[in-house]
């Protein structure tokens, strides 16, 4: 029988441990590593906000969008990682990289009735809105929108096609490893 490396995948030496439990895991279940752009208002909450939290880590709140609740809910696995990205503001782009640390359960904040995510039609019993707990793995030099469209590698990418407006989407591996490489360059 072949010996199995102890390191899996080129990244092994960069993972948190629970990634790499989770990557562990995922070998003998199949399921793949997944990648994904989880985009954040930074005057809500940024890629500071997530290094100061508790255990730098927080629910994922607030999500009313259906397509974007889905990739959470049926998708998104311990250990995915994900590029934070600035949005709504001067100078939007990616700014850090985040891991999901805990699968998708139901968004408190859709049962606030003074809130500002309040759903009406939400119940305890029957919730629509979900969230997954992200934490915080490394603040990146600001990768900004148009650096990211003049890029033709990443043509395809969801945040860049025109009218996308939701704030998660996944990433290809190839322009998740093209990006990663960017980031390590200093401008």
């Amino acid at each position: 029988m072949p010996q199995r490396s102890l390191r899996p995948c080129p990244e092994w030496p960069n993972l948190s441990p629970s990634t790499r439990i989770a990557f562990l895991l995922r070998d003998r279940t199949g399921y793949p590593l997944r990648y994904w752009l989880m985009k954040s208002e930074p005057d809500e909450f940024s890629i500071d906000d997530l290094a100061a939290a508790r255990d730098r880590t927080t629910a994922w709140f607030g999500v009313r969008n259906y397509q974007a609740r889905n990739f959470m809910r049926d998708q998104m696995r311990l250990g995915d990682r994900a590029f934070f990205y600035h949005s709504s503001c001067p100078e939007p782009g990616i700014a850090g990289i985040c891991e999901v640390s805990a699968q998708a359960y139901p968004d408190a904040t859709q049962f606030d009735a003074k809130g500002k995510y309040y759903d009406p039609k939400s119940t305890p019993e029957a919730p629509r809105w979900v969230n997954v707990d992200v934490r915080f793995v490394e603040k990146t030099r600001l990768l900004p929108l148009a650096e990211l469209r003049s890029h033709p590698q990443l043509a395809n990418m969801r945040i860049l096609q025109r009218g996308n407006r939701l704030s998660i989407t996944p990433v290809d591996p190839a322009e998740w490893a093209f990006i990663a490489k960017l980031l390590k360059r200093r401008h």
